[in-house]
């Protein structure tokens, strides 16, 4: 039986498919959410690349830690972004959008992939190519990378007022 994902109430406001991939885009964070030890949710803030020609997000993270026995008990897991928003002339609300993906994490420990993925994630944040391949240098055998297939994903526009 296929997974049953939560559905969009208000259709007017859904993003298309290439919008919601826009947004994973362009962001540089968002809020990863994982089924945490305790049953409790865990989630917490986490800069992502978004490679969307396999349609998979990527973090980078150490070794050891919470998210990885919470990753390691139950793989499930779901990631939000959502933009700052516009102000229009004369008003005072904020038009925002956002996406959610839902997937599965899977952790790679391939040195080549984990390089290779950490400079398109940096590339994101400065152009200094000789910080991000000292950073690479000095970090990689202490950097593990966590994969996530887009399982769903959909998004909405919101006019906060």
């Amino acid at each position: 039986m296929e997974p049953v994902f939560p559905s969009l109430k208000r259709i007017k406001q859904a993003l298309t498919n290439d919008e919601c991939s826009a947004l994973l885009k362009k962001e540089k964070r968002g809020v990863l959410s994982l089924i945490g030890t305790n049953g409790y949710p865990y989630a917490f803030p986490i800069n992502h690349y978004f490679d969307e020609t396999k349609n998979t997000l990527f973090f980078h993270c150490g070794k050891i830690g919470y998210k990885l026995d919470c990753i390691e008990r139950d793989p499930k897991a779901c990631f939000t972004v959502t933009e700052h928003g516009e102000r229009k002339d004369g008003e005072w609300w904020l038009t925002a959008r956002s996406a959610i993906a839902f997937g599965k994490i899977e952790i790679l420990t391939d040195p080549m992939k984990i390089s290779d993925i950490s400079r398109k994630l940096s590339e994101k944040f400065t152009d200094d190519k000789a910080y991000v391949e000292e950073e690479i240098e000095k970090y990689l055998s202490q950097t593990i990378l966590l994969s996530m297939k887009i399982e769903h994903l959909s998004g909405k526009r919101v006019k906060e007022k």
